[in-house]
């Protein structure tokens, strides 16, 4: 049987317009136009998930998606603009100009016992077309903060799963029983992660010990998932105590066990990864800010820099960015840019006027490589006089001079 039979049935709290704090001047326009025409339909149509929630905290949304009652072909009729995708579970992508895209789904639930979920799991969610009612709906979804339903027809926040109290105490809770719920789709525990890191919230201890207890379980899922979940934990500022809570749970020793046995042997919470990876941190925040963003083969050189400085050996930045990008399948391009990064500390080490070839300016990878370096000369308190002279004779062999991207 399903945990959603299991239960007793109950009504939701709906928070009337006075009682909450979305508004439509924060809503996309493009979403407001899916919700808009899909209830002129007669349909039911909700903003569903992680948008209510950052709405909710005053954060600004990075995607608008919507549920709805109304079926994948029906949604489809309903706009010229709309495509659909999928085999197993078909969604709705109803395109915007500028290639946005306002992912519309219909109301589902669980078709499959937990059994067979965990049987697939390393195929990943094995979802197909068995559609639902909005309580079905939230009760599938992950942790109560993205179960909340923001309703265009009345503009109430409709909360079957006590989204709302999780939110105002900033805790990060599993819908359902934790331990069931990772086992049926394990890349729910990175989630959790990201979520906490993020967000600044808490895990609720019961959700934190399935974490503990079923950590391994993330050996089953789906490689590629998990390793785009990986890298999500650097965004946002937050990788620092994103890999923290990856350590403690016993995730981080499944997929990297060399790095968590580092971390273990250098002082735990203390273990000089957390300092570099901080750094990093203060670094990303400064480069949003400018509008670049980090690439991945900084980030995977950085979070392994501690375990490449006990090595000391040339060569040694291959063999230790292998250790994490040979774990979770990442791109052979943040093995190759990883691996140069850790190697270039030897090299960015001595002045450009003791150096014998200075042909590493006009690599593609030298501006990485300096702000890979002065990430880690931050962390370990040096002085980047040094990294200033490699600037300068950058500025002096290219038309557009070097500045922190």
């Amino acid at each position: 049987m399903f945990e959603f039979l299991k239960r007793k049935r109950k009504l939701p709290v709906v928070y009337k317009r006075q009682d909450h704090c979305v508004s439509r001047a924060n809503i996309d326009p493009d979403a407001l136009k899916v919700l808009y025409r899909l209830h002129s339909l007669g349909y039911t149509a909700y903003l569903v998930g992680g948008g209510v929630r950052d709405l909710l905290m005053g954060r600004k949304p990075k995607d608008f998606d919507v549920g709805t009652s109304a079926l994948p072909n029906e949604v489809k009729h309903a706009f010229r603009n709309c495509f659909l995708i999928g085999r197993r579970f078909r969604l709705a992508h109803v395109r915007f100009a500028g290639g946005k895209i306002i992912e519309t789904a219909t109301f589902r639930q669980n078709a499959q016992s937990v059994g067979e979920i965990i049987e697939h799991a390393a195929e990943g969610p094995q979802e197909d077309n068995t559609f639902g009612t909005p309580e079905t709906d939230a009760y599938r979804r992950d942790f109560t903060v993205n179960g909340l339903f923001y309703n265009i027809a009345d503009f109430s926040v409709i909360d079957w799963v006590g989204g709302m109290d999780d939110i105002r105490h900033k805790i990060i809770r599993a819908i359902g029983n934790p331990g069931v719920r990772f086992q049926e789709d394990p890349v729910r525990m990175m989630r959790a992660v990201k979520f906490s890191s993020r967000l600044g919230f808490k895990i609720e201890p019961k959700t934190w010990a399935a974490m503990k207890k079923h950590h391994a379980c993330i050996l089953l899922a789906a490689t590629p998932r998990v390793c785009e979940e990986v890298f999500r934990l650097f965004t946002y500022s937050h990788a620092a105590e994103a890999f923290r809570l990856l350590w403690e749970c016993g995730m981080l020793g499944d997929l990297v066990p060399e790095l968590a046995k580092y971390i273990d042997r250098t002082g735990g919470r203390k273990s000089p990864t957390f300092k570099y990876l901080a750094a990093l941190d203060a670094y990303d925040a400064m480069m949003t800010e400018k509008g670049f963003e980090v690439s991945n083969g900084l980030r995977a050189a950085v979070l392994m820099t501690g375990l490449f400085q006990e090595e000391r050996k040339l060569g040694a930045g291959r063999k230790v960015i292998q250790l994490f990008t040979g774990a979770i399948k990442a791109p052979k391009a943040v093995y190759f840019t990883g691996a140069i990064l850790l190697d270039s500390t030897r090299r960015l080490a001595e002045s450009p006027k003791k150096n014998k070839t200075t042909r590493f300016v006009h690599s593609r990878d030298f501006l990485d490589a300096l702000d890979y370096n002065r990430i880690i000369a931050r962390a370990d308190g040096r002085s980047e006089a040094v990294l200033n002279e490699w600037a300068q004779l950058y500025d002096d062999k290219h038309d557009e001079p070097y500045e922190e991207r």
